[in-house]
């Protein structure tokens, strides 16, 4: 088998050319007809624009030909303190037409040995349950650490109704990044997302601040997304309650829920509730084409799961954080 490429951390319009094919010929013949694709400009941005506080080894392994690749491999080597032990592939693909040849199976050797380099003790990704990506982690000893569901909210006319929020509350939002007046109390209130179900999932929470705030939403936006944020403010000027959403490419008609949480004192005020409300309101007001928002939530996060209930969302499709623990150096 021709042996592996390492792209750099500045690949070339063919080397995105080449990977985006992978990923899309796999999107096509592993997910419903209803998930859109990915957009190249998705995949170019993936490609360039690093995570915060994060480094990346993205591999590549030629088709026999010459043309294109058969199966790539990236893989998301966490800096912060937190979560030096662990870390993230961001996908490991093979071209349907290439599966059964030990494609696969070379990339993850190769990102064992990245791993075991980097002393990490963990590794995670996201799989579709029931699929040969399921198969495949099984065989290489990964355990489901955190079963999701992707529920998805159709826009009509019929779901955008007026937020309301308790007296002395108000709105603000943004669109890409925080605005410097914000970015501390943001920061504060994404520390309400450390007790979210995690499972057995070996990655922590960030501990935010107001710098790794604007690096991750500034990531979004360089990767060429679209990212808004919809705040409750309290009448002290706390953030009680916030959503983010992504459009992860200017003409995508499908938006990604980020994170949407309420600080523990201002929980069963309806906050969660409101902020997703008036994000309904902020896409019709920017002006963008989404149709329909897409999120993964846990089954054992019963308020978040009544509250997208109550707003039409309707599960999609299983998936599952698997995991795989590795021997300590």
């Amino acid at each position: 088998m021709t042996d592996l490429l390492r792209l750099t951390a500045s690949p070339t319009e063919a080397e995105i050319d080449a990977w985006h094919a992978v990923v899309t010929d796999a999107h096509a013949h592993d997910l419903p007809a209803a998930v859109p694709a990915p957009d190249r400009v998705e995949t170019a941005g993936a490609l360039r624009v690093p995570a915060a506080s994060s480094r990346y080894v993205r591999l590549a392994v030629p088709m026999p030909d010459g043309d294109g690749y058969a199966g790539v491999a990236s893989l998301r080597l966490f800096d912060d303190e937190e979560n030096r032990a662990t870390a993230w592939i961001d996908g490991l693909v093979v071209r349907p037409d290439q599966r059964r040849r030990g494609i696969g199976a070379r990339l993850w050797r190769e990102l064992r040995e990245v791993l075991t380099e980097e002393k990490r003790t963990s590794v995670s990704l996201e799989i579709e349950l029931g699929g040969e990506g399921e198969q495949f982690a099984v065989a290489h000893d990964c355990t489901c650490a955190l079963p999701l569901v992707m529920y998805v909210q159709r826009i009509t006319e019929e779901t955008v109704e007026p937020p309301r929020l308790p007296d002395g509350y108000r709105f603000v939002h943004w669109n890409g990044v925080v605005p410097d007046e914000h970015a501390e109390p943001f920061a504060v209130a994404h520390g309400a997302m450390a007790d979210s179900s995690m499972g057995e999932v070996d990655e922590k929470p960030f501990q935010w601040d107001a710098a790794r705030i604007r690096a991750a939403q500034n990531a979004v936006v360089e990767r060429g997304g679209v990212m808004l944020t919809v705040v409750a403010v309290a009448p002290d000027g706390t953030h009680a309650g916030y959503s983010e959403l992504v459009q992860r490419a200017p003409g995508d008609v499908r938006a990604l829920q980020y994170d949407t949480a309420v600080a523990p004192a201002y929980r069963g005020l309806g906050l969660g509730r409101a902020v997703k409300l008036r994000m309904l309101e902020l896409l019709a007001e920017e002006g963008l084409p989404v149709r329909e928002i897409a999120t993964t939530v846990a089954d054992d996060n019963g308020p978040m799961r009544a509250v997208n209930k109550l707003l039409g969302y309707r599960p999609e499709r299983s998936i599952g954080i698997y995991q795989v623990r590795l021997p300590s150096v």
